[in-house]
């Protein structure tokens, strides 16, 4: 059992006097059910029930009123629930029963008292096809995503290390450390399994037997999802493609060297979205706060885990032993690791990040991350090197008139300095392995 921050979030909602039937979303294997359950040791009484069961699906297919799916269930597992006890009903894989996501906002509305959560991974598309709608206003939702930086090291280096990377800036004597695991963890990823494998065996062979088998069945998943067999081959090949482009800007017409068309491509790619293992990250032309993102130039693409990225791209052997990951070979490493890691930090809503260019074809220019800080645009730029050329970022500074404050995630120790060459701005250099703490750098600078 791995300790996930996710569950500081359920306690938040457990405790909350406006807890509503509380839907976890994330792609399959980021240890959904393994949070729910280990949530569920803080009750009186836990009933779990898998929706691609009949016998279970068949309990939400009767025209019961809620209370009485209650007593059924209380039965059936020979659950001896008390008034006064506290009880989480569980309900998994819910896609599977579009009938028992009606019945969520009966849950709410006639029996609050229930503390309700259901998961699931292919949600949205399973939904679509079956015409079924989440009931607005009578749900909420939270989002798991494989494990970030911060569990990592507690699962791999202990909570004492953990407790350390907490550190604002971080102590110098535990630096190259935090360095060292962080890019154990771009070799690694943050898919549960993956790590507990690491943590048992410490063998690179052994975490790729288990993303083996979690790539087939992202595979084998394509069918519960796809319209059509033509759909499907699409699917497949934009899933094998995708880790090969991951960080990277890409073109939907010709997908990695095919004669596939935009319009195929596009809508392969969007139901991955949806499904949780990739994620569109499409720039704004935007200096300022609200920051709209450009759905007519190329987005980057950004895949589910990083240590599923290499594992298929088949180069962990470069980075066994890498000392800077900004000087990855093939590029869009560090983007695709902060890109994971910036998300991971978002339980609550599922935030894609957007990045910034300019608007004019005959001057390039491109600002990595484009994050909002207290209702102000934060632009975040990942460099190597601990003065290299920022032009893109100077740029961007000269054009905004809402902030002077920038960041650079490099491979260094925490610097603030003030920079551009045109406009004067503070740039605060970070550590790149604090990439999920920068708004708590802007909170103490």
């Amino acid at each position: 059992m791995l300790d996930r921050l996710i569950n500081k979030n359920l306690l938040e909602w457990k405790k909350s006097p406006a807890r509503k039937p509380l839907v976890l979303r994330g792609a399959r294997q980021v240890g959904k059910t393994v949070a729910v359950r280990m949530f569920g040791e803080s009750y009186d009484s836990f009933s779990e029930l898998n929706m691609e069961i009949p016998e279970n699906t068949a309990l939400f297919k009767k025209g019961l009123k809620p209370r009485e799916i209650l007593q059924a269930i209380k039965l059936k597992q020979r659950i001896p629930v008390a008034e006064t006890d506290s009880w989480l009903l569980f309900l998994d894989e819910i896609q599977a029963c579009p009938a028992a996501v009606a019945l969520l906002r009966y849950f709410y509305e006639e029996v609050p008292e229930l503390h309700v959560i259901a998961a699931g991974s292919l949600l949205e598309v399973a939904l679509q096809r079956e015409h079924v709608s989440f009931p607005v206003g009578r749900i909420e939702f939270r989002y798991l995503h494989p494990m970030c930086f911060e569990e990592f090291l507690c699962a791999v280096a202990g909570k004492e290390m953990a407790d350390v990377f907490q550190q604002i800036p971080s102590p110098g004597y535990a630096q190259e450390e935090l360095f060292a695991l962080y890019h154990q963890y771009a070799l690694i990823g943050g898919m549960p399994e993956a790590v507990a494998e690491y943590v048992r065996t410490r063998d690179v062979l052994a975490v790729n037997r288990v993303y083996e088998n979690l790539f087939s069945a992202y595979i084998d998943d394509i069918p519960k999802y796809a319209r059509n067999d033509s759909m499907a081959r699409m699917l497949r090949y934009c899933l094998k493609m995708a880790p090969l482009k991951a960080g990277k800007r890409i073109q939907f017409a010709g997908f990695g060297e095919s004669n596939y068309g935009s319009r195929e491509v596009g809508e392969a790619l969007r139901t991955l979205e949806q499904v949780m293992l990739v994620s569109l990250l499409y720039p704004t032309i935007s200096v300022s706060v609200p920051f709209v993102p450009s759905t007519r130039k190329s987005p980057r693409l950004q895949c589910v885990d990083t240590g599923l990225v290499h594992y298929v791209c088949g180069v962990q052997h470069d980075l066994i032993g890498i000392d800077d990951l900004s000087a990855d070979f093939r590029g869009g490493l560090l983007e695709q690791l902060t890109g994971q890691e910036l998300m991971a930090s978002q339980n609550n809503l599922r935030e894609i990040p957007v990045f910034w260019v300019r608007d004019k074809t005959q001057s390039q220019a491109e600002v990595d991350f484009l994050e909002m800080h207290e209702s102000l645009p934060l632009p975040v730029e990942v460099k190597s090197g601990a003065t290299g050329r920022l032009r893109s970022l100077n740029r961007f500074m000269e054009m905004n008139t809402q902030t002077k404050i920038a960041v650079r995630l490099y491979r260094g120790s925490f610097l603030a300095q003030n920079a551009g060459t045109g406009t004067s701005f503070h740039l605060l250099n970070i550590p790149y392995y604090h990439a999920a703490k920068i708004h708590d750098y802007m909170r103490i600078h």
